[in-house]
C-alpha cells in the first residue's frame, strides 16, 4: 500500500512540538505532574491535547501514572503519557514528590525553554552542576487534536515506556542536541526543536506499533490487520467518495458482515461510521487552515450539499462548521500573539 494511513492522521491532528524542561536531579527527588488537560492552556496555548514526555539523558529514575505501580527508567529510556495522565517521576519508588502545577506552569510559560529545574539535591543547574548530576531528563509536551476525531490517540496506552536500544538509538543523543540547540538561541531554533520532538513522538508511534502482541485490538492494530489496514487505506486516500459497506467489502475481498465484524473487532466502530467521522476531522483542518468556502470543504468530502455537510458536522462536533471555523482561527490568533517581554532564564528547586 502506497498511502501512509500513520502519517495521514498525524497531519490531519496537526501533532506539534517543543522541549521544555532540562531537569538535573541529585539523591532523592520527585516531581509530580498535573493531568495534561489542567495544564494545556499554559504551556501550549490553542491546543486541545498535551502528552508529556520524558527522556532519560543521563543515570535513571522511576515514573508512574498516580495510582498505578512504578516503573524504572534506564539511560536513553523514553517514557510518554499519551493520555495526558497525572504522573509522577522520581529518583525512587516512595519519595514524596512535589507538583508541578498549573499556577507555576502558566507563571514560567515565558521563560525561554528548555528551562533548567534542579530537582533536590541538585545544584543550579549550569554546565559544572551538569556534569555532577546523577540523573538528567529533557522533559516536554506534544500538542495534538481530539475533537472531532483522533484515532490513534484512543489507542494508546496510558503510559508508553519505550527501552533504550543500544547502539542504534537515535533519542538521547538528539535530545542533548536539543538542549544545545534552545541553549544557543541560534536563528530557526525554535522550530528545529518543535520538530525533534514530533521526530521523536512518531518514532515512538512506530516502535510501539511493531512491538504490539498478538491479538491486540484498536486503531493501530487495524492498521496491522491485512484486510482492515487496507479498508483504512481506501478510507484514508479517498474519504470523498461515495464509499458503501458493499463497495469497500469488494475492495478488501471479504464479505459485508465479515468485513463489519471485523473492522469493529479492531477499531470499535463500524466502517461508515469511522468514515463519517474522519471526513468531520478532515473538514475540521480544512476549517481551520484553508480559506476555502465550506460548500466547497463539503463537495470534496462527498456530501450533495452545503447544508448536509453541516448538519452531519454540527451533529459530529456539537456546532456548525462557520462557528469552528471563527472559534479556532480567534484561538490561533490569540496562541500567536506576542506574550510581552520575556523573561531571563531562570534556575531553583521547585
Amino acid at each position: 500500500m502506497t498511502h501512509d494511513t500513520l502519517s495521514d492522521v498525524l497531519r490531519a491532528v496537526r501533532l506539534r512540538g517543543a522541549v521544555y524542561f532540562y531537569v538535573t536531579g541529585g539523591s532523592d527527588w520527585a516531581a509530580e505532574a498535573p493531568p495534561g488537560c489542567d495544564i494545556a492552556a499554559a504551556v501550549m496555548p490553542g491546543v486541545d491535547h498535551v502528552i508529556e514526555y520524558h527522556v532519560v539523558a543521563r543515570g535513571s529514575c522511576w515514573a508512574a501514572v498516580l495510582g498505578a505501580p512504578p516503573i524504572r527508567l534506564a539511560e536513553g529510556d523514553v517514557v510518554l503519557f499519551p493520555q495526558g495522565d497525572a504522573h509522577v517521576v522520581s529518583s525512587a519508588p516512595g519519595v514524596r514528590p512535589t507538583r508541578l502545577d498549573r499556577e507555576w506552569m502558566a507563571a514560567t510559560a515565558g521563560v525561554p525553554k528548555p528551562m533548567p529545574i534542579a530537582m533536590q539535591g541538585a545544584d543550579t543547574p549550569g554546565a559544572a552542576a551538569d556534569a555532577k548530576a546523577s540523573t538528567i531528563l529533557v522533559c516536554g509536551f506534544l500538542g495534538c487534536d481530539l475533537r472531532p476525531f483522533n484515532p490513534l490517540v484512543a489507542s494508546l496506552p496510558r503510559m508508553l515506556h519505550l527501552a533504550a536500544r543500544p547502539g542504534s538509538d537515535w533519542i538521547a543523543p538528539v535530545m542533548h542536541q536539543a538542549v544545545r540547540e534552545s541553549r544557543d538561541q541560534r536563528p530557526g531554533s525554535e522550530a528545529v526543536l518543535e520538530r525533534l520532538s514530533e521526530m521523536m513522538f512518531v518514532d515512538a508511534i512506530r516502535r510501539h506499533l511493531d512491538a504490539l502482541p498478538a491479538g491486540s485490538t484498536g486503531w493501530l492494530a487495524g492498521l496491522c490487520d491485512r484486510v482492515v489496514g487496507k479498508a483504512l487505506t481506501l478510507l484514508h486516500e479517498r474519504p470523498g467518495d461515495p464509499w458503501s459497506v458493499e463497495r469497500l467489502s469488494d475492495r478488501v475481498g471479504l464479505s459485508r458482515s465479515a468485513l463489519h465484524d471485523r473492522f469493529v473487532h479492531f477499531v470499535g466502530q463500524a466502517p461508515m461510521q469511522y468514515l463519517g467521522r474522519w471526513r468531520m476531522q478532515v473538514a475540521a483542518r480544512e476549517l481551520t487552515e484553508s480559506h476555502a468556502p465550506v460548500a466547497s470543504i463539503a463537495l470534496d468530502l462527498g456530501y450533495d450539499s452545503e447544508a448536509a455537510f453541516s448538519r452531519a458536522f454540527r451533529r459530529v462536533v456539537g456546532m456548525p462548521p462557520g462557528e469552528w471555523r471563527r472559534r479556532h482561527r480567534a484561538m490561533a490568533g490569540a496562541a500567536a500573539a506576542p506574550a510581552g517581554r520575556r523573561p531571563q532564564a531562570v534556575a531553583g528547586d521547585v
